[in-house]
């Protein structure tokens, strides 16, 4: 469902971030004279990650890719398309979780390397969890190694919840999957039917919630925890949220990092952003 998502039309995350990547790709190439290890955090299909790597093949011929997913059927998916479409890439696919992944980082530094973390993941943390991420990519990071984040920006209330709830109700549905596994895996008694998806952009602290509205008073048991829920005629369940950022908040965010942003484009319509970042 996700990546459904990613494709609507009001879900301009995807393609801002893309077209941002396309048109910056050999700049970031050019960047780095030597040749270079790739490696992206979170990596799913790797879909965005096509153009860099072309970008990186072209001028020194060859590349080495290591994607880190938490899920390994994706990774042997993606590479296998990855290497068909290019013969000179090399791929060490790291199946694990973020700090899985920072901790291969940390124990093998041998090629200058550019890390990539896309698709604006760290709007999913509190602002100070997202400076302790950071900070742990920092201690990953060797002197030269570079660290390339692609972060969504603050704009217009409509634009932002429109993009997390569309008209076609893809973002409504991925909201209450998480009722529907309620019910598979722990014995819950949801009715989807009563709760609505709502997104509401809360801009005093520069994020969209997500919330699942109960239509009316009702107790929802829970087998397996033992477990009854009352909730009353409106309230909400809070399931997720997701940050944006200003510039100046992109940079507050390296600085508590030790980062220094080197680097730092913008689509055309100035909906997100793609920053390069070096150790202070």
């Amino acid at each position: 469902m996700f990546e459904k998502i990613c494709h609507l039309p009001e879900y301009y995350l995807t393609g801002a971030e893309y077209s941002i990547l396309e048109q910056q790709a050999a700049t970031i190439a050019s960047m780095f004279p030597d040749k270079i290890t790739l490696v992206e955090l979170g990596s799913g299909s790797a879909v965005k990650t096509h153009v860099i790597i072309k970008a990186l093949i072209e001028r020194h011929r060859s590349l080495r890719f290591i994607p880190i997913d938490i899920s390994r059927s994706t990774l042997e998916e993606s590479a296998s398309a990855l290497v068909e479409n290019f013969q000179d890439l090399e791929i060490l696919a790291v199946a694990g979780e973020y700090q899985d992944g920072l901790d291969y980082l940390k124990q093998n530094r041998e090629d200058q390397r550019l890390i990539l973390w896309l698709g604006s993941n760290v709007g999913n943390f509190e602002r100070k969890d997202a400076a302790t991420f950071f900070s742990k990519i920092h201690d990953a990071m060797a002197p030269n190694d570079r660290f390339l984040a692609g972060i969504d920006l603050r704009k217009d209330r409509k634009v932002l919840e429109h993009a997390y709830d569309d008209a076609q109700g893809v973002t409504a549905r991925f909201n209450k999957n998480i009722l529907a596994r309620i019910n598979r895996d722990l014995g819950g008694h949801f009715d989807l039917t009563r709760f609505q998806h709502r997104a509401i952009y809360n801009e005093d602290v520069g994020r969209v919630e997500m919330h699942l509205q109960s239509l009316c008073t009702q107790s929802i048991a829970i087998d397996r925890l033992n477990l009854e829920i009352r909730f009353n005629d409106g309230e909400t369940i809070h399931t997720e949220h997701s940050y944006k950022y200003s510039s100046e908040e992109i940079e507050t965010l390296a600085t508590a990092a030790h980062l220094s942003v080197e680097h730092q484009w913008f689509d055309s319509e100035n909906l997100f952003s793609v920053s390069v970042f070096y150790r202070q």
